[in-house]
């Protein structure tokens, strides 16, 4: 499968992720295998480079991998395309959202599942400061018992998350919300990372992705083509 084949696996599981949302089980289900297809995108790279550069990396080729062959081999071009890719994945990957998807990852490798998921209500339409409030809804198997209980916990909740959230709105003078502006959507519940919402995250990602990308196979041509 190449690596165009698997951004598109990305952007179909983001969109069961946007289907599903809030319900924990589908949008813990699709965002693994988000994850797992952003994992496969990085050791594809590292296929094409270790094609590029000749280093004959024998089944996977990681990072790891790519790096113990080249110092191996001695491959000054190799391990300067390693050290290009390293400090541009830092650097795009500097911003919350990336840097959000960098640590599920790194999580997702140790333990093998993800963080636990929770819900929350926010604004349709979000302002950096906003406050987004959790909410308890009844499960079975992991699974949203049904829409009218959800719909029937936002609304217990709306009073007094439209309270808090309207008057942090008015000392900052962005516009007040009212009832029909709240949604719920699906967060991970994960240290320092407190109102990071999953759809969200994984739309900011794609393009971040396909940026290392194409950048990785032009510095591969410019470094081989020296090299030729």
């Amino acid at each position: 499968m190449s690596i165009e084949e698997k951004i598109r696996d990305c952007e179909f599981n983001l969109k069961q992720i946007n289907h599903f949302n809030p319900d924990p089980y589908y949008v813990d289900y699709f965002f693994k295998a988000y994850i797992q297809f952003v994992i496969d995108v990085y050791y594809k790279i590292f296929e094409e480079a270790n094609g590029g550069f000749g280093l004959f990396v024998s089944g996977k080729c990681t990072k790891e991998k790519f790096e113990k062959k080249a110092k191996e081999k001695d491959d000054h071009l190799a391990l300067k395309f390693l050290s290009w890719f390293e400090e541009n994945y830092k650097k795009e990957h500097n911003g919350s959202y990336p840097n959000f998807i960098q640590e599920t990852i790194y999580f997702f490798k140790q333990y093998n599942h993800l963080p636990k998921i929770i819900i929350k209500i926010r604004p349709n339409q979000r302002y950096k400061d906003d406050f987004f409030q959790s909410i308890q809804v009844g499960l079975t198997k992991g699974k949203i018992r049904s829409k009218k209980e959800l719909e029937i916990e936002i609304k217990r909740q709306m009073p007094v998350y439209l309270e808090i959230i309207n008057q942090k709105r008015k000392s900052r003078s962005e516009p007040k919300i009212s009832k029909n502006q709240i949604i719920a959507s699906a967060y991970l519940e994960m240290e320092n990372y407190e109102n990071m919402e999953i759809s969200h995250a994984c739309e900011v990602y794609l393009p971040v992705m396909r940026r290392i990308l194409d950048e990785s196979r032009k510095e591969i041509k410019q470094l081989t083509s020296w090299n030729g």
